[in-house]
């Protein structure tokens, strides 16, 4: 069986990707799955998810209450159809509108979180008539077309010539986002924390200056959440802890419970005047699926309860702690802890390091991927909902890798040699 479907995928989907992960000796295809475990097709190996798919997993593999809610959801719903008015996307967006400050009273659905990222640029343009996106360098929000060209030219140039009217910045530096944001600027885009970045934390000030510069120079800032957002950072959303409120929030990957494919662009209710003229100019024909927001109304309200917030801060005690003794152990290897919740990432020796603790985690049972536009970086994205029991683990398996991506590197800079 599974080398049936490796091949199929190789000959039919992608040969690039079947390749990459035979050399690696990698070669994991997605069986059986429940909470943070994940199975190989023929059962002989068991993974530990720490990447989530960036926060898809939030509450974990085949989340028992969400799968009967689908369920019992389509005995009632379809899709629906995107033009006509809809109790379960008003109702979740209710629910939205009601978790978020100031007047982030709007909600338009989509599929996707590239989509929605999509829609957020198309929105700040029409309703400030400017042309200009300022996002950050080093940064991700997805690979649709305006999305993509606020992101790094590794994922852009080898298809042809970029969106125009976007700049990047360092993110970290207000002085250069002051200096390149110019009187064209319709938008400032960042992620709360940049995952794809090596899960790099704001500066103190830093969100709050850029935020008191936009609104000085009528100019929208868009907080990206698609991962930070929904308890990962041990509040709600992630721009919580700054004490800012966006203009735009844009949530994706965890909305979905890992069941059903949803994103979210939501607006401050001035904005929401774009769409009067016209209120069709923009559809998404499975954006905001009426079975797919169901499912995301109750993702939301569980995200949302003070004791799940507060077990998300606990666990991250635990895992900070775990990880002040693995870094003691491997001071070479391990150099640094970055944490907001369970926002986290295990900052390497250098860029090779973060490849190979990736590869030695999977010897070890836990799935964990670098950062790739900081291969220095591991993302260490655990689910939501684990046992203390298993965060034990994770921290046990987790030194196991650290040991064998060190033997590695040590073979690899004696030059290969035994």
């Amino acid at each position: 069986m599974k080398k049936r479907v490796i091949e199929l995928f190789r000959d039919h989907v992608s040969s690039g990707k079947t390749e990459f992960f035979k050399k690696y000796g990698m070669d994991f295809v997605m069986g059986r799955r429940e909470g943070p475990f994940l199975w190989d097709i023929d059962g002989e190996k068991c993974l530990f998810n720490l990447h989530c798919n960036g926060g898809v997993f939030n509450l974990g593999h085949r989340n028992s209450e969400l799968i009967n809610l689908l369920k019992d959801s389509l005995e009632e719903v379809d899709i629906g159809n995107h033009h006509l008015i809809s109790r379960e996307r008003a109702e979740l967006a209710f629910d939205i509108s009601e978790s978020m400050p100031g007047d982030l009273d709007y909600t338009i659905f989509g599929a996707g979180g590239g989509e929605a990222v999509d829609l957020a640029f198309k929105i700040a343009r029409a309703y400030t008539g400017k042309p200009k996106i300022v996002s950050a360098r080093g940064g991700y929000h997805g690979h649709t077309g305006l999305a993509m060209a606020a992101g790094d030219e590794k994922y852009r140039n080898p298809f042809g010539p970029a969106a125009p009217g976007f700049v990047q910045i360092p993110f970290g530096d207000p002085d250069a986002l002051f200096t390149a944001a110019g009187k064209d600027t319709a938008a400032v885009i960042l992620e709360t924390v940049p995952a794809t970045l090596g899960i790099v934390i704001p500066p103190d000030g830093y969100l709050e200056s850029v935020r008191e510069f936009c609104a000085g120079n009528n100019i929208l800032l868009i907080m990206d959440e698609v991962q930070t957002g929904l308890g990962r950072t041990g509040r709600l959303w992630g721009f919580e802890h700054f004490g800012i409120i966006p203009d735009i929030v844009v949530i994706g990957k965890g909305l979905s419970g890992g069941i059903y494919p949803i994103s979210a662009t939501v607006i401050r209710k001035p904005l929401e005047s774009v769409f009067h003229a016209d209120p069709f100019i923009h559809i998404s024909t499975f954006g905001g699926s009426e079975a797919g927001c169901r499912v995301a109304r109750r993702v939301l309200q569980i995200s949302s309860a003070p004791d799940f917030l507060a077990r998300v801060n606990s666990l991250g005690k635990m895992f900070k702690a775990g990880v002040a003794m693995l870094m003691k152990k491997h001071p070479e290897y391990l150099k640094d802890f970055r944490q907001l919740g369970l926002m986290m990432g295990l900052k390497l020796a250098d860029e090779i390091s973060g490849p190979l603790l990736t590869k030695a985690a999977y010897d070890n049972d836990l799935l964990m991927l670098y950062a790739n536009n900081d291969t220095s970086v591991c993302q260490f994205l655990t689910p939501l909902l684990i046992e203390d029991e298993q965060a034990g683990m994770v921290i046990e398996k987790l030194d196991k890798a650290l040991y064998a991506a060190e033997s590695m590197k040590s073979f690899l800079m004696q030059g290969g040699k035994g």
